[in-house]
C-alpha cells in the first residue's frame, strides 16, 4: 500500500496541484519531519513523532491544503562518530588519530551510507507521507551551503567569537558537548561543610572539595545578614597546599538555604560561578583540572597530577587533619555523565567559538512583531519577542513559562566541537600570523594575525599570500539543525519553495528539546530571514511503559514499534500511540493496549463487510429519498465530522481518537447498522434504499475520518469499495 501511495507522487504537493487534486492558490501546510540519527533505529519515541505528524499532514492534504511534509536524517556527529570510531578500535586496534582525519571521514560517510537506509525504510513503515523528492540530509551538499553561508553572515555581523569561557568537557570523548548529550545520573554523594582556614571567618558547603584549590571568591545572599560584615573584603590562606585569595561578594543568584547560604566561588570549573566572576569583574580563574580529569599543577603540590577522584580524597583527608570540617552528610545529587562515552563530565574553561546572544545588531529584514526592519535587536530579544507577539505559538502553554526562563538565562552558545566528522568551522588562520599556539603576539603583519572567514577555502592568506591552515574543529550539530525550516526550502537561494511554504505551519517534536533545538531555529529564522520559523509548536510528551516508566534499556521495558507492526498492524500501533495522549502529556504504551486497537481495525473490517453484502446494488451517483430516521444519523454523522474537524484543527488528536472510537465501534456497529438490520430485508423499496444509502455514507465517511490515524486498513478497504480507481489518501476531507 505504501510503494501505491509512493509511486502516485501524491506525497508531493506540486503533483497534487498538477493532477488538479490540489488548487494552485490553496492554503498552505508545510511541515519539516525533526531529522532523526541517519545510522538510528525506529523507537517508540521517534514513532510517536512520525505518527503524530502524518496525522495531521493528511488531514490538511485530505482538506485541500497545499501539504508538503520533508523528511531528512541528520548525521548526529558525535554520536555517529563514537560507534565508527569504537568499531575499528575493536575490529583493527586503531584510533582515530592512527587512521588520520581523512581517512576517518571517509570510513564514516561509508558507514552511513551503509545504515541510513535502515531508518529511512522504517520511517516508511510508520505510513509517513513524507515528499520523499525533497529529501534532505545535515551533511549533504545544498545543507553544507546554508550552514557555511550562515556562519559567515553571524561572523560579518559580529555575532560569533572566539573566547575563553566555561563549557561542558568531556574527559573522555575529548570533546565540548552540549547540554542535550549529558545524561544525568542520580548518585549518592557527600555534601561537606567546612572552612578554608581557621581564620576564615565563613564555612561553604561542597560537593566538589577537590575544586576547592581553584575559588576566588564567596559569594553570599545581598540580603544574609549573616555575612553583610564581610562583603567586598579579601582574605589571603593556603587551602590543602594551595595558596588561595578570597573575596567575599554579595550576589542574588546564591540560595540562603543551601548549605551555610555561602558559596565556593570556581570561576574555571562551573558555569554559574564564571557568571559571578564577570559580574563582580574577578580575574583571578585558575584552572585546577585538565582534559583527561586530572589536576594541574596551579593547584597545588598536595594534587597536582592527581585523578579528580583520588584528588577529592586528598583534600577532604587534609580538611580533617587541621580540623576543619564542621560537617559531612550523604545527600542525592545528579551527576553530569557524557551520553556517549559515559564519562563524569567536567566544567572548562576552553578557547572556543560562542554565538553572542545579546550582542546589538542591526536586522535589515524583519517580519517579526515589535521588530521594525532595519532597527537594533539581539538573539535573544528575538527569541522572546517572536513568542510574547504570539507569532509562534507554544502548545501546550505551560511551556511558555519554561521557555522564557530558559531564554533570560540563556549563556553564549558554544558552537565548535573538537571531533572530525561534522560542518568544519570556516575560518583560517595565516601560519605567519598563527606561528606559534596561536599566539597573537607572533607575526610580522596585524593583519595576518586575524581570523580569515570565508565560504570558499582561501588559498593563502590575502595579507601577506602566505600558507593558511583551517581551524580544526566542527560545528555543533544544532548549529545546522537549527537552519531546517528554511535549507530544506533551498536558502541560501530564493527558491520558489521558500516563497510559498516559510515560515512553516508547525514544529511538532518532543517537549525535552525545546531549548536545544525549538529556541535556537527561532533565533537562526530571526537573524537569517527576519521571519518566525513556524507558526505553531506541537510538544509531545514521552512514550512510558503500561506502568509509567520512562522506557530504558536498564529496566528491559522496550516496545519495538516494528516488533509490534509485524505482530498487530502499523494501524494498531499508530492508534495507540496517540490514544490518551494530550499535548505536552506523556502515553502509556503496552502490548495489550496495541492488542486492543488491532481488534478495532477487525471490527471496521466487519463493518465494511455487513454494508457491501447489503448493498450490492447501491448505486452511489443517485441519493434516493431518505426516511426521517435515516436523516437523523446522517446529521449526527455530520456533527461527528465538525467534532472531529475541530479537534484536529486544535491539535486534540488524543479527543478526535476517542471521538472516532467511541461512534465507530458504539454507536455505528452498536446502535445504527443493527436499527438498519430489519429495514434491510424490508419489501418497501424505499426503506430498503434509504437505509443503504445511509450506511454506505456513515460508512464511507468514517473511513475518511479514520485514514489520517489508520492509513493502511482505511485505504485497503477504500480500494474495494471502489474497486482501485481512487486513492483515499487524496479524497476530500467530510464537509460539515
Amino acid at each position: 500500500m505504501y510503494k501505491k501511495w509512493e509511486e502516485s507522487g501524491f506525497f508531493n504537493p506540486d503533483v497534487c496541484i498538477a493532477k488538479g487534486v490540489t488548487k494552485p492558490g490553496a492554503e498552505t501546510f508545510a511541515i519539516v519531519l525533526p531529522p532523526p540519527n541517519v545510522t538510528g533505529v525506529l523507537h517508540m519515541g521517534s514513532a510517536l513523532m512520525l505518527v503524530i505528524e502524518d496525522i495531521l499532514v493528511r488531514q490538511a492534504r485530505m482538506s485541500g491544503k497545499r501539504t508538503l511534509w520533508i523528511p531528512g536524517t541528520d548525521s548526529a556527529a558525535i554520536a555517529t562518530q563514537a560507534v565508527v570510531e569504537k568499531m575499528i578500535q575493536k575490529k583493527e586496534g586503531m584510533s582515530r588519530y592512527d587512521l588520520g582525519r581523512e581517512e576517518l571521514l571517509k570510513r564514516i560517510d561509508v558507514f552511513v551510507e551503509e545504515n541510513k537506509s535502515t531508518i529511512l525504510e522504517q520511517i516508511r513503515s510508520t505510513g509517513a507521507s513524507v515528499d520523499w523528492s525533497r529529501y534532505a540530509y545535515t551533511m549533504d551538499k545544498p545543507r553544507y551551503d546554508a550552514v557555511m553561508t550562515a556562519f559567515v553572515r553571524m561572523y560579518e555581523a559580529g555575532l560569533i567569537y572566539r573566547g575563553n569561557r566555561v563549557v561542558n568537557w568531556d574527559p573522555k570523548g575529548q570533546t565540548v558537548i552540549s547540554d542535550d548529550e549529558l545524561e544525568h545520573e542520580e548518585r549518592d554523594t557527600k555534601l561537606y561543610t567546612f572552612k578554608y582556614w581557621k581564620e576564615f571567618p565563613i564555612a561553604i558547603s561542597t560537593t566538589q572539595p577537590e575544586t576547592k584549590v581553584g575559588d576566588a571568591a564567596v559569594a553570599v545572599h545581598p540580603d544574609d545578614e549573616r555575612y553583610k560584615e564581610f562583603v567586598g573584603k579579601i582574605f589571603t590562606g593556603t587551602f590543602a597546599g594551595a595558596t588561595l585569595n578570597i573575596q567575599v561578594v554579595a550576589d542574588q543568584s546564591v540560595e540562603k538555604e543551601f548549605g551555610t547560604g555561602a558559596l565556593g566561588v570556581t570561576p574555571a570549573h562551573s558555569h554559574i560561578d564564571w557568571d559571578i566572576a564577570e559580574r563582580h569583574k574577578i580575574t583571578n580563574r585558575p584552572q585546577v583540572i585538565d582534559e583527561r580529569a586530572r589536576m594541574t599543577e596551579q593547584a597545588g603540590p598536595l594534587v597536582a597530577g592527581l585523578k579528580v577522584g583520588e584528588a577529592r580524597e586528598k583534600v577532604v583527608a587534609w580538611v580533617r587533619e587541621q580540623g576543619l570540617l564542621e560537617k559531612e552528610e550523604v545527600i542525592k545529587q545528579n551527576v553530569p555523565t557524557a551520553q556517549r562515552t559515559g564519562a563524569i563530565v567536567e566544567q572548562l574553561p576552553k578557547l572556543q567559538w560562542f554565538i553572542d546572544v545579546e550582542k546589538s545588531f542591526t536586522l535589515p529584514h524583519s517580519e517579526i512583531e515589535g521588530i521594525a526592519s532595519g532597527s537594533h535587536t539581539t538573539l535573544k530579544e528575538i527569541m522572546r519577542k517572536s513568542v510574547l507577539g504570539k507569532q509562534v505559538t507554544i502548545m501546550p502553554d505551560r511551556f511558555e513559562r519554561v521557555y522564557f526562563n530558559w531564554v533570560d538565562n540563556l549563556r553564549p552558545w558554544c558552537i565548535s566541537r573538537q571531533i572530525w566528522f561534522g560542518h568544519r568551522i570556516p575560518i583560517w588562520y595565516c601560519t605567519q600570523g598563527f606561528a606559534v599556539d596561536n599566539d597573537l603576539s607572533v607575526g610580522k603583519d596585524s593583519l595576518c594575525r586575524q581570523p580569515i572567514c570565508s565560504i570558499e577555502a582561501p588559498v593563502n592568506c590575502p595579507h601577506c599570500l602566505g600558507a593558511v591552515d583551517q581551524d580544526p574543529d566542527v560545528l555543533d550539530t544544532w548549529f545546522s539543525s537549527a537552519l531546517w525550516t528554511f535549507s530544506t526550502l533551498g536558502w541560501p537561494e530564493n527558491t520558489q519553495d521558500l516563497a510559498t511554504y516559510h515560515p512553516t505551519a508547525l514544529l511538532e517534536t518532543g517537549y525535552d528539546i525545546i531549548f536545544f533545538w525549538v529556541a535556537r531555529m527561532i533565533l537562526m529564522s530571526g537573524f537569517q530571514l527576519g521571519q518566525v520559523p513556524f507558526k505553531t509548536v506541537y510538544l509531545h510528551g514521552l512514550v512510558r511503559d503500561g506502568q509509567g516508566r520512562k522506557i530504558s534499556k536498564s529496566l528491559g521495558n522496550n516496545i519495538d514499534p516494528v516488533e509490534m507492526s509485524a505482530k498487530y498492524g502499523m494501524d494498531a500501533v499508530r492508534m495507540s500511540l496517540v490514544a490518551g495522549m494530550a499535548p505536552g502529556a506523556d502515553s502509556k504504551m503496552s502490548e495489550e493496549k496495541i492488542k486492543a486497537y488491532k481488534h478495532f481495525a477487525n471490527k471496521v473490517w466487519n463493518i465494511t463487510r455487513f454494508v457491501l453484502q447489503n448493498s450490492e446494488r447501491f448505486d452511489a451517483a443517485t441519493k434516493p429519498a431518505l426516511t426521517a430516521a435515516d436523516q437523523a444519523r446522517l446529521d449526527e454523522c455530520t456533527t461527528v465530522v465538525k467534532d472531529i474537524s475541530d479537534h484536529l484543527t486544535g491539535y486534540r488528536l488524543h479527543l478526535a481518537i476517542e471521538n472516532l472510537y467511541t461512534y465507530v465501534w458504539h454507536t455505528f456497529a452498536d446502535i445504527i447498522i443493527e436499527e438498519a438490520k430489519p429495514r434491510l430485508q424490508s419489501a418497501d423499496v424505499i426503506e430498503k434504499a434509504s437505509a443503504q444509502y445511509m450506511l454506505r455514507h456513515v460508512l464511507e465517511t468514517s473511513l475518511k475520518l479514520l485514514h489520517p490515524f489508520m492509513p493502511f486498513v482505511t485505504e485497503e478497504i477504500w480500494q474495494m469499495l471502489h474497486e482501485g480507481k481512487s486513492l483515499l489518501m487524496v479524497e476530500a476531507w467530510p464537509k460539515v
